[in-house]
């Protein structure tokens, strides 16, 4: 499974860190060592449990012994999502040489066996300490007729038939909800290491003695417990949509369902048109047995079709009205009905909690109502617009909502923005809780997360434009790909010269780094632990090696590699000097890749210019633009629109992602570079003009975008990039006046001097 730069560095990070506090741990007693401690803070979506999954995966490769992880997370539906991903899912064939049950399967045969890592997953519900006082709970229990010991002190012994004992990493996904009372229990366990991760940091104040002392012994800051991801990052990734879109509804539910659905509609054929494997999903977020403005609850003896529970209200509007098949609709809450008022056949309720979750997820409902209940882990990336009751002392947080609806299917933007939206449409009882939401949103939401972009609206106040405008007329823009092919004998070459260490005993180990084990002495229960230095780490194949530093750099040089050979079976340990010579092969593969691709422009599938998301609260018209206006643009971009506008050219402003993009064949994280604004000059050109180019000017590939290779008929699309400033050839800023624009001159990148933004276009304009 590849990974996406981002989740690799911020794995690394963490597996970094172990491997050097790893080296000189600090101790509690003699022979227990202070766990290591970091949380993961990273935007929901982006592919937390993974990059654990990564970080576990990295760790094991360092340890000297087989590890065993217990991985907790405080959802039953979170958990079994993780046991199944992990055990025979998308991160099975990833996982290597892991045993994965759940923690109450384990045996005492299993947690002490060394041959093979131990993954053992499990709901902090598992742990509670009245349970263990009062011995309530099987995990604090021993059975006589199997085990003379508790799983629990198996676990926390864990010592293997040569004296070993195994290290302990314990990962804790969604660490906002790691109580002190769980902390406590779990540092029993004496483990290795501590991993969390949160969209949120907070750390359980039962950890304050290890943070102390790794603040003061370790001099650790702030920055050294965490590993924090970019929202940006996640974004450009294609992992989340990059648009919320709030629309506020002083209206009936019936006026804001109605455009939901028909805005549903549209995104549909957006996704067919585009042939993508998806239909949009919708959710409907209400109280659940109350009454529209009443503060009694709907009788359950009253008969289904005069009921006034929002629910049913809703399932009826959208089946009566608006002709949507009742299987497509799932109702997920408590609803409550009397034996003799049952609801009709079609109407599917799933109103059991967690032992009700799989057989809702197995019916790929497209409507699903429901109240705060539904649990943690429902993430389905379908899921684009959500109809919220936000009525005065609802307890609804949209901001809750907000993370099921912000994840983007199949990883990728797309040209039609409308694919890239995350759709809200709350219904309120007062103007002012409304603007309330929005507060709270770009406080918690926004503010946090500045790569997303938030637009909104109020239905039926015509002094606004539309929050979506359409083209005013058809333009089309080439598809622009890179081309690879003539890399691919390169990079033959390359793997075909990758050594096989299979028979191989020396250059597999080990660069000599000991890392430390504790081990007991004699048979005597009651000896006492001593510690004992060994020179090897846990052996990773070089196929595990070798992909993961392409993934690293440039994930789609992996491509022409052919991994299937057997030499990649290799057993290696990872700091050996076999696994130095893989990554350096890794690497020659990626820059042999870089060096022999070219962009090129194909005019055989052409996309046309979509309609663009504007925002009311910053909307500037334009004349001579292919839309209304836009909104979101800096002063730069403000400035340069004037003037673009000024020249007379049809123009439009790019969207940040997923429209008009050109892959950038470089080493840097950003995978395709977003010009600001397309020009049209009549038939023959399309200039793609960024105006915060610089950074790109410095990258050693620049010269490749500015030359992009025509395949078939149509316009030549030109690139130009635009600084403030005077700068020379050297990239070097020399004047601190008027503006520069970059173009490709005889196979150079070459400055050229604007006096002003009316000036710069010009220059832009021109085709030499």
């Amino acid at each position: 499974m590849n990974l996406f730069p981002f989740q690799i560095e911020a794995a690394n990070r963490i597996a970094e860190r172990f491997q050097n506090y790893n080296q000189n741990p600090l101790l509690v007693i003699r022979t227990e060592i202070l766990p290591f401690y970091q949380n993961l803070s990273s935007i929901t979506g982006s592919g937390k449990t993974l990059i654990l999954f990564e970080t576990v995966v990295n760790l094991r490769a360092m340890l000297p012994l087989e590890p065993i992880v217990l991985w907790i997370s405080k959802g039953k539906v979170v958990v079994e999502q993780t046991l199944h991903n992990l055990s025979n899912g998308k991160y099975a064939a990833s996982l290597g040489n892991f045993t994965v049950k759940p923690l109450l399967e384990a045996t005492k045969d299993e947690i002490e066996d060394t041959s093979k890592g131990l993954m053992l997953i499990a709901t902090v519900a598992k742990f509670n300490q009245k349970d263990r006082d009062e011995g309530d709970r099987r995990i604090f229990r021993a059975e006589l007729d199997i085990n003379e010991k508790s799983l629990w002190d198996t676990l926390k012994n864990r010592w293997n038939d040569k004296n070993q004992k195994r290290p302990l990493v314990i990962v804790y996904d969604e660490g906002h909800n790691l109580s002190n009372q769980q902390t406590k229990l779990l540092m029993e366990l004496q483990p290795e290491a501590i991993l969390a991760a949160s969209a949120t940091i907070k750390v359980p104040t039962e950890l304050g003695f290890a943070v102390e002392r790794l603040r003061v012994e370790k001099k650790w800051t702030d920055e050294d417990f965490f590993v924090r991801v970019k929202s940006s990052e996640a974004v450009d990734s294609g992992l989340i949509k990059q648009n919320i879109q709030l629309g506020g509804y002083l209206t009936p539910m019936e006026v804001a369902v109605s455009e939901m659905h028909e805005d549903m509609k549209l995104v549909a054929d957006a996704a067919n048109a585009e042939n993508l494997n998806f239909s949009p999903k919708a959710i409907y977020v209400t109280s659940t047995n109350a009454v529209e403005h009443a503060v009694v609850e709907d009788s359950n003896t009253t008969p289904f079709y005069e009921r006034k529970a929002r629910p049913i209200v809703i399932w009826r509007y959208l089946v009566e009205e608006l002709a949507v098949d009742p299987q497509d609709i799932a109702v997920y809450c408590n609803l409550k009905f009397g034996k003799t008022n049952q609801p009709p056949t079609t109407f599917n309720l799933f109103a059991g909690g967690d032992s009700d979750y799989q057989r809702f997820t197995a019916g790929k409902f497209k409507h699903i109502i429901f109240n705060l209940s539904l649990q943690e882990g429902w993430d389905d990336p379908a899921c684009y617009f959500a109809y919220i009751d936000k009525e005065m002392g609802s307890k609804i947080q949209i901001t809750q909502v907000i993370g099921r609806v912000l994840r983007q299917p199949d990883a990728r933007h797309h040209a039609d923005n409308r694919l890239n939206t995350a759709h809200f449409y709350i219904r309120t009882d007062e103007k002012n809780i409304f603007d309330e939401v929005i507060q709270d949103v770009r406080a918690n939401i926004i503010s946090e997360n500045p790569a997303i972009t938030l637009n909104t609206y109020k239905s039926g106040d015509t002094k606004e434009p539309k929050p979506k405008l359409a083209p005013k007329k058809k333009f089309l823009v080439p598809k622009i790909d890179k081309d690879s092919e003539a890399a691919y004998p390169f990079i033959k070459r390359i793997v075909d010269q990758i050594p096989d260490f299979r028979a191989d005993s020396v250059n597999t180990i080990g660069n000599g780094e000991k890392q430390i084990v504790r081990q007991r002495v004699g048979n005597d229960e009651h000896a006492p632990d001593v510690w004992v230095e060994v020179p090897h780490s846990n052996l990773v194949n070089a196929r595990f090696i070798f992909n993961r530093e392409i993934q690293k750099h440039y994930a789609a040089a992996a491509e022409p590699c052919e991994m299937h050979e057997a030499k990649f079976d290799a057993k290696i340990e990872y700091n050996s000097r076999a696994a130095d010579i893989i990554r350096q092969s890794a690497i020659d593969v990626v820059d042999t890749f870089l060096e022999h691709s070219e962009i090129v422009q194909s005019y055989a599938e052409p996309d046309e210019v979509p309609e663009m998301a504007v925002d009311p609260a910053n909307f500037e018209k334009y004349k001579n633009a292919i839309h209304e206006g836009y909104s979101g643009l800096n002063n730069l971009e403000k400035e340069f629109a004037g003037a673009l506008d000024a020249a007379g050219n049809a123009w439009c402003r790019n969207p940040s992602r997923g429209f008009f993009e050109i892959p950038l064949l470089d080493k840097g994280r950003t995978k395709n570079f977003n010009p600001d604004f397309l020009v049209w000059s009549g038939k023959k050109a399309i200039f793609a003009i960024d105006t915060k180019g610089e950074h790109l000017i410095k990258e050693d590939s620049a010269r490749k975008l500015f030359h992009i290779k025509k395949l078939g008929k149509g316009p030549d699309v030109f690139v130009r990039l635009v600084t403030k400033y005077e700068w020379n050839s050297q990239v070097q800023k020399i004047g601190s006046s008027g503006y520069t624009v970059w173009v490709l001159r005889n196979g150079t990148i070459h400055p050229i001097k604007a006096q002003n933004v009316g000036d710069a276009v010009q220059i832009c304009l021109r085709e030499n």
